[in-house]
């Protein structure tokens, strides 16, 4: 059999490179004959960067400090490609896993706007942001301030950082916005959220932030009120992603919003991978309702279900099944075969060769 390993990373416990390392341990340990393909994915959040590396050998890596998601400076990274591209990664800077304890309010996108601004030091003619994974609620506002836009209040003063300060934003001056490149700006976006309301940014993902009930009506307020500024279009699909940042970069930089694991499964190589494939295993740490849509297994089930001439079957491996899978898919929860969801945790390499090993026996 010709096997893909292709997960996410499993967020918090095991990127998506040894993911898919001890996927294909797991299945060879049962047969070791089946030729199998290791191909790590993401969907835009973290990890983005190191699979872009790996279907790109010929990427350099540009590392910077800049600040953190609260303003203590971190170590980061963006990415060039060929052609005078750079990839930046939003959760290198302005990730939720960079704070010893959530920060809803007062996190913000300012890192990135760093980032983002030493790759067009560079030269970098092109600008693609992996939105995902982060700790902030803030339109992108802070991204914005640090390539020379200004946020203020009725007074005129510069906003403080952070999503909870735009409920006191009155003016927003765009004129010393540095211009994007000439080649454009993409936003790979790993949900397809809009900015506002009981579906958007605040609601959704301010809790998994640390925002409580009351932070989410002055985030959500604070976001309705730059979109009343600042125009565009909050109702986009993807606006919501990383706190509202794809529809900031979207309506003042003319970013493009794109579904970020169905254009990295493209430049990783997927489609061509699994030519003649018989089975792709995908996974991530919890396989819910929003996986099938905008997720690395929603991504990888549409090509494999274009593949020609026939589909490819896709076995799902998560650490928790929140929801059921499509019938037909094959799925494994690292919880349920670990005794527990904090076992699964302590050693996932272990567990998830162990889930393949039992796809290997029943293939």
């Amino acid at each position: 059999m010709r096997v893909i390993a292709a997960p996410d990373s499993f967020k918090g416990s095991i990127a998506a490179a040894a993911a898919a390392a001890a996927l294909a341990s797991g299945w060879l340990r049962v047969r070791p004959a089946d030729e199998l393909i290791q191909l790590p994915l993401a969907d835009g959040g973290e990890g983005t960067l190191a699979v872009l590396a790996a279907a790109a050998p010929s990427a350099r890596w540009h590392a910077e400090r800049v600040a953190g998601p609260v303003g203590e400076p971190v170590r980061a990274a963006w990415l060039e490609l060929a052609g005078n591209a750079a990839v930046v990664e939003l959760a290198a800077a302005a990730g939720l896993t960079l704070l010893a304890e959530p920060m809803p309010l007062a996190a913000h996108s300012y890192g990135v706007g760093e980032l983002i601004a030493s790759a067009l030091d560079a030269g970098a003619r092109r600008i693609v942001i992996a939105l995902g994974g982060s700790a902030c609620t803030d339109g992108g506002t802070g991204a914005l301030t640090a390539l020379g836009a200004r946020f203020e209040d009725a007074a005129g003063a510069v906003l403080p950082l952070g999503g909870g300060a735009l409920r006191d934003l009155a003016r927003i001056d765009l004129t010393g916005l540095r211009p994007p490149p000439g080649g454009g700006v993409t936003c790979l976006t790993d949900v397809r959220a809009p900015l506002l309301g009981p579906d958007g940014a605040a609601a959704v993902f301010g809790p998994q932030k640390g925002a409580s009930r009351a932070d989410v009506a002055v985030l959500d307020a604070g976001l309705a009120r730059l979109a009343s500024l600042l125009g565009g279009d909050p109702a986009e699909p993807g606006a919501g992603s990383a706190g509202g940042c794809g529809y900031g970069l979207a309506a003042a930089w003319g970013a493009g919003l794109r579904p970020g694991a169905a254009e990295i499964a493209m430049i990783a190589g997927l489609p061509a991978a699994i030519e003649g494939a018989d089975l792709i295993i995908t996974g991530e740490g919890q396989y819910d309702a929003s996986s099938e849509n905008g997720k690395v297994v929603g991504a990888v089930r549409a090509v494999a279900a274009a593949a020609r001439p026939a589909a490819v079957p896709v076995a799902v491996v998560a650490g928790r099944m929140a929801v059921t899978p499509p019938a037909g898919v094959r799925a494994v929860e690292l919880a349920a075969l670990a005794g527990g969801p904090q076992a699964a945790l302590a050693d996932p390499g272990r567990w998830l060769a162990d889930a393949a090993a039992l796809l290997a026996a029943a293939a």
